[in-house]
């Protein structure tokens, strides 16, 4: 049987395990991000979470998202978790693909924050309405930084746990 059976829930096994590992998994990640975004942005510059999650906002709405209030940072919220999800939903479809680099958690987890990052800095924001941003070694490294342990770790972790235990039971 293939992923894609497995998956699609043509096979012994459903689809079911494979959407909510990817439901707990994209919340998990996107729960870690978003909270270590917020407190760098707190501790380095004083910025309050809703003004964060409102800075996320303004990708869709503009300069009127920081005016909005809380409904402009539960839309913010809403947009940071859909990307996590999607996030996480790639790279679990992309592991049976990469499996060599998924041998090791540590180096999967840096190669897919260094992808987010780049994705995220020159294909998502160029579509945003937010101004362009003068990239910078420092705020570079600690938004990786942040990608990788948040979201590259728990989502290789996971992944890989995931497929094991597909493969265990394929061979029960």
């Amino acid at each position: 049987m293939t992923t894609s059976q497995t998956i699609s829930g043509q096979g012994s096994a459903p689809a079911s395990p494979f959407l909510k590992t990817i439901l707990w998994v994209g919340l998990l990640a996107g729960s870690l991000d978003i909270l270590a975004a917020c407190l760098q942005a707190y501790l380095v510059r004083g910025t309050s979470p809703v003004i964060v999650l409102q800075f996320i906002a303004s990708g869709a709405f503009g300069k009127p998202a920081f005016s909005g209030g809380w409904q402009m940072a539960l839309a913010g919220l809403l947009f940071h978790f859909i990307i996590a999800y999607s996030f996480t939903a790639l790279f679990f479809l992309l592991y049976p693909f990469i499996r060599t680099l998924a041998k090791n958690i540590t180096v999967a987890a840096i190669v897919y924050g260094m992808f987010i990052f780049v994705v995220m800095n020159l294909l998502v924001l160029p579509l945003t309405k937010i101004p362009p941003i003068a990239f910078k070694w420092d705020k570079a490294a600690m938004a990786t930084g942040i990608l990788i342990v948040a979201i590259g770790l728990p989502v290789a972790y996971f992944a890989r746990q995931f497929y094991r235990q597909q493969e265990a039971a394929m061979q029960a």
